[in-house]
């Protein structure tokens, strides 16, 4: 006998448990929530390690909003730490300011100066772009070739496994420019991090979903057979869900090694108004030029964690297969034309919405998937027969 529910929600992140809150909660919606892994919170989950440090499991999250809207809804199940994320970039066997600002570029000519000093190199340097069609060419339009190879051309290389201009412009664009002191490596209103995780986020939310079932561990492939559902919120791989009927879409995987460091290895915070000891001098620091992997994070800087010892993540891109993680949509040409093929078709597959970064094959932000997901509410509920505020 098959298993009767209202909304059947695929994913545990934040678009399905954002849906499932506004729909039970509100208009007491039945949901039943299936994702493979044994944990809530998507790609976004955090856990203390065995070493007691708080660690984002899949990466770093930042979350970080202009949306005041978007703020106060996941203000209902979290407090927040302010934070401001702090970068450096690892090159030539030294620590470089990042991104680019006005103190980079006094560290490429070697003494003081001033903006108006940074604009004259950048208008001598850049390449006139009007309207640039790549990745290479968004940096070399803005800041020209040595400070592109210095910072991006080997990033982009090791974190893509395609070169610069084969990928869209809005993957180096999205990183800013400044001729400024500005070192903020994000630009939005606010950003801050779940005052006590994400898991604690995810649980809160969770806990306000009504009428909501969880089941972790399962594949959703073998409970759809076992359920009969009113509609079906799938926020996985749009190119699953199809049996790759057109080919599988392009993801680049990651690898993370964690490194557990004791007090005695700690170099002196600087930056740390509890005299906290870290690692490395910021909670990110990239590897354009050197190493296999990327990046190196120390999230303690960010979490202000009080413990004498701490973690630091290595990340390693790697190819996508079939037992590796899709994290990142690869933003290209290829990639767009095989994706509407699948977009197409969800179209016109009834009783499915299609919600969040896999399931919409875009680079999205956490804000924005929120957003999204309440979009996907605000609809369903129309569909369910009522409204939802």
């Amino acid at each position: 006998m098959a298993l009767e529910t209202d909304l059947l929600i695929i994913g545990a992140g934040f678009s399905g448990l954002v849906v499932a809150e506004r729909l039970s909660n509100e208009l007491g919606v039945r949901c039943l929530v299936v994702d493979r892994r044994a944990h809530i919170g998507g790609n976004a989950a955090d856990e203390y390690d065995a070493a007691g440090v708080l660690v984002h499991k899949y990466g770093p999250h930042y979350f970080r909003s202009n949306s005041d809207e978007i703020v106060r809804y996941l203000s209902r199940f979290t407090d927040w730490l302010p934070v401001d994320y702090q970068i450096l970039s690892f090159t030539r066997e030294r620590y470089w300011q990042f991104p680019i600002n006005l103190t980079t570029f006094e560290q490429l000519v070697g003494h003081p100066a001033t903006e108006g000093d940074f604009r004259e190199w950048i208008d001598r340097h850049r390449v006139p772009i009007s309207s640039p069609a790549n990745s290479e060419e968004v940096i070399i339009s803005q800041v020209g070739w040595e400070l592109y190879e210095l910072f991006f051309k080997g990033y982009t290389l090791k974190q893509w496994q395609r070169h610069p201009r084969d990928l869209d412009a809005s993957v180096c664009g999205r990183i800013p420019i400044r001729t400024n002191r500005d070192n903020r490596y994000l630009s939005e209103r606010f950003q801050a991090l779940p005052k006590s995780g994400y898991h604690a986020l995810f649980s809160n939310l969770l806990r306000a979903c009504s009428r909501t079932h969880l089941l972790l561990n399962a594949d959703y492939r073998d409970v759809m057979h076992q359920v009969r559902a009113r509609h079906v919120v799938f926020t996985g791989p749009i190119d699953e869900y199809f049996g790759y009927c057109y080919g599988r879409l392009p993801y680049r995987s990651l690898r993370f090694e964690a490194r557990s460091f004791s007090s005695e290895e700690l170099i002196a915070g600087t930056s740390s108004s509890h005299g906290q000891r870290f690692w490395q001098p910021a909670m990110q620091v990239n590897y354009p030029n050197d190493h296999d992997y990327t990046r190196t994070v120390e999230i303690k800087h960010a979490t202000q964690q009080r413990c004498e010892n701490t973690t630091v993540v290595f990340e390693y891109p790697q190819s996508h297969t079939e037992s590796t993680e899709a994290y990142y949509p690869i933003p290209s040409e290829d990639s767009r034309r095989l994706y509407e093929k699948y977009a197409e078709k969800a179209r016109h597959t009834p009783g499915v919405t299609f919600t969040g970064r896999l399931a919409t094959y875009r680079y999205y932000n956490m804000d924005q998937v929120v957003a999204s997901a309440l979009t996907v509410a605000k609809k369903l509920s129309v569909e369910l027969g009522r409204a939802v505020s």
